[in-house]
C-alpha cells in the first residue's frame, strides 16, 4: 500500500510539473510547431529506375506536392514554422463581403445609404477611427483614393521562458497604406490594407524584417478594427435616428414648392419620411406603395376607431375624409419637409380641406414614442 501511495504521489507531482511548464510557455513558443523535426533532414527520393525490357508501372500524382512559387518563403520549416491559425477578415458591416481566395487584406462595401457617396462614407469612418486611436495621418489623397498612416508604436513587456524570470521591453512600429477601389457605378468599393513600414526592437535587437505570415496578421488585424469601428458608427447612427423618429415633431400649415397648401414638418426629409408613415398608420391609413426618391406615398384611408376622434369632431361626425385612395407628396425644404395631400389623380387638396385635416395630424405628429 505504501508503494502504491508513493507511486501515486510521484505521478501527481510529475503531472503538476508538466502543467506548470506548459502554462508558463511564452507566447512565441506556443505559436511554433513542436515535436520531431527529422523531416527537415530528409532529401527528395529518387524516381524508381525501370530496367530495360520491363514494362513500367502506372504512376499517380494524386498525392504529389505542388511546386513552390517564386516568392514562397523557403525557411519556414521545423521550429520556424508557425502553427497559429490565420487571421480572417470579418465583414460584419451590413452590405460588406469578402472575395474568397483573396490573399490581400481586403473587404468590399456595398452602398446601403444614399445620403452620402460611398467613398466619402468609408474615408470619414476610417479618419474617425484613426483620430479616436490617436494615430496620425502621414498623407491622404482622396482623388487617388489613398491614405498612409503615421507610425503606430506598441510597447510591451515580453516574458521569457518559465525557467527564465527576466523580461525584456519590446516595441513594434507600423505604418499602413489604405487604398480604395471604387467601382464606376459608385455603389461598391473595396478597401485594401497593406503594411508599408515595419520596425521591431526587442532589447538591443532591432529589425525591419517581417515574414509574410506575420505581415498578413498585422494587415488583417488593423483592417478588422476599422471594420468594427465602421459597424459601430452605423449602429450608433441608426439608434440615434430611430430615437429622433420616435420623438414628437412640430408641424404647421404652410405651402410646398409649387405654392400648394401643405403641412410643413420641423424635420429633415430623412426623418420626416419614416415619421409620416407612423402617423398615417396611427390615423387609419394603409400605405399601399411608396417611392422615397420621388417623395410619393400611395395610401388608402380605411377609417379609424370612432372613440379615437372624440374631442375633435361631433359624435355624429367623422374625419373630414372619405374612405378612398389618396397620394401624399413629401419634399425636403432644407431643415423642414412639406407634405402635400392629393387625390388618386394627383390633384392637390384645396386649402379648406388641408386646414380641416391639420388638427388630428398635428396632434399625432407631436406625440412621443410612436410604435415603429
Amino acid at each position: 500500500m505504501n508503494k502504491f501511495k508513493h507511486a501515486l504521489n510521484q505521478s501527481i507531482t510529475v503531472t503538476i510539473a508538466v502543467m506548470l511548464v506548459a502554462g508558463c510557455a511564452s507566447r512565441e513558443e506556443r505559436e511554433l510547431a513542436s515535436g520531431s523535426f527529422k523531416y527537415v533532414e530528409m532529401s527528395e527520393g529518387k524516381k524508381i529506375q525501370i530496367p530495360e525490357g520491363i514494362d513500367s508501372p502506372e504512376f499517380s500524382n494524386e498525392y504529389g506536392l505542388p511546386p513552390l512559387g517564386e516568392n514562397a518563403p523557403r525557411d519556414l520549416t521545423g521550429r520556424r514554422l508557425p502553427v497559429r491559425s490565420p487571421n480572417l477578415v470579418l465583414p460584419i458591416v451590413t452590405g460588406s463581403h469578402i472575395t474568397e481566395g483573396t490573399k490581400t487584406a481586403t473587404v468590399w462595401f456595398d452602398k446601403v445609404d444614399d445620403s452620402q457617396a460611398l467613398d466619402q462614407t468609408i474615408w470619414n469612418s476610417l479618419l474617425a477611427f484613426l483620430d479616436e486611436q490617436g494615430i496620425g495621418v502621414d498623407s491622404f489623397d482622396p482623388e487617388n483614393q489613398r491614405l498612409v498612416t503615421d507610425w503606430m508604436v506598441i510597447t510591451s513587456e515580453d516574458e521569457g521562458s518559465w525557467y527564465d524570470w527576466t523580461s525584456t521591453s519590446s516595441e513594434i512600429g507600423r505604418r499602413f497604406e489604405f487604398s480604395l477601389d471604387l467601382k464606376p457605378h459608385g455603389r461598391s468599393a473595396a478597401l485594401n490594407t497593406q503594411l508599408v513600414d515595419f520596425l521591431s526592437s526587442n532589447g538591443d535587437d532591432v529589425t525591419d524584417q517581417i515574414d509574410v505570415l506575420k505581415q498578413r496578421r498585422q494587415e488583417v488585424d488593423i483592417l478588422n478594427q476599422v471594420i468594427n469601428h465602421y459597424d459601430y458608427q452605423i449602429r450608433l447612427s441608426n439608434s440615434l435616428r430611430i430615437k429622433e423618429i420616435r420623438q414628437g415633431i412640430n408641424m404647421e400649415m404652410g405651402f410646398d414648392e409649387d405654392g400648394e397648401p401643405a403641412f410643413v414638418m420641423d424635420a429633415k426629409y430623412d426623418i420626416a419620411w419614416p415619421r409620416m408613415q407612423l402617423v398615417l398608420r396611427k390615423l387609419g391609413f394603409d400605405v399601399k406603395d411608396l417611392d422615397k426618391s420621388n417623395g410619393l406615398l400611395f395610401v388608402t384611408y380605411a377609417g379609424a376607431d370612432e372613440s379615437w376622434w372624440q374631442g375633435w369632431f361631433d359624435s355624429e361626425s367623422d374625419m373630414p375624409l372619405e374612405q378612398d385612395d389618396y397620394r401624399l407628396l413629401m419634399r425636403g425644404l432644407g431643415n423642414k419637409t412639406s407634405i402635400t395631400f392629393m387625390d388618386s389623380e394627383s390633384i392637390p387638396f384645396p386649402a379648406n380641406q388641408v386646414v380641416a385635416l391639420f388638427p388630428p395630424f398635428s396632434e399625432v405628429m407631436s406625440e412621443n414614442d410612436l410604435d415603429i
